[in-house]
């Protein structure tokens, strides 16, 4: 708890040197007022390392100094300072319990969520509800470009993907053809694999064969986030 303490501390110092409230702090990690101070007091048993990644992010400073593994308080370089920021309702974060709420990191791309990927491949975290602890490290969300999966998925919208080889048939995976990633729904016979698009004007993509060695399942859709 002691190491907690003393990240607490360089929260606050650093969110009083913006100028910052905690509402303000707290709003775009999906954390109420009472959940900011919690931290700051160095009360949170175990800070997950998502989380004091999106508030070096809100507080312009180096994840490594907020987690006392640097004295220098630098700046955030994880993501463009363009980015829009995400935010989830207070009502609806004061429903859910806490606990459960993660900061889940967001790619533009397909193939960089399922790359060898740095931290500078992450542009954002959002707060996302996630009932099973186990389920965090292997999810991440995805923005979706293209209109293959219209109306389902559009273009610009995110989806939320938990890293896993198989999905049942039917369902909707993240599939790696070789070095390119595409988002469609799987059918599997065992020896012919079809890809299909929601949107007719695509055909389905067939794959059987010598094909198949150069394809792998790696993650299965499990909600869409529309854009606005």
């Amino acid at each position: 708890m002691e190491k907690n303490v003393e990240i607490g501390k360089r929260i606050k110092k650093r969110r009083e040197e913006l100028g910052m409230t905690q509402e303000a702090l707290g709003s775009p990690l999906g954390f109420n007022k009472s959940t900011i101070q919690r931290y700051e007091a160095g009360k949170v048993a175990k800070i997950k390392l998502p989380i004091l990644e999106a508030m070096a992010q809100q507080l312009n400073v180096s994840p490594e100094w907020l987690a006392l593994k640097s004295d220098d308080v630098g700046e955030y370089h994880g993501a463009p300072d363009n980015l829009p920021e995400t935010k989830v309702s207070s009502n609806v974060a004061a429903v859910l319990p806490q606990e459960k709420i993660h900061m889940i990191p967001v790619f533009n791309s397909v193939a960089a969520g399922f790359g060898a990927y740095a931290s500078s491949d992450i542009v954002e975290y959002i707060p996302l509800y996630i009932e099973n602890d186990f389920d965090v490290e292997d999810t991440i969300c995805i923005t979706v470009r293209g209109q293959s999966m219209y109306p389902k998925i559009e273009d610009g919208d995110r989806i939320v993907v938990r890293r896993q080889e198989c999905v049942d048939n039917g369902r909707i995976a993240v599939v790696m053809i070789g070095d390119d990633a595409v988002v469609k729904r799987v059918n599997f016979d065992g020896e012919r694999l079809e890809l299909t698009s929601f949107n007719p004007e695509y055909p389905p993509r067939i794959l059987q064969g010598a094909e198949l060695a150069n394809v792998k399942i790696v993650g299965l859709v499990q909600q869409v986030i529309k854009a606005l």
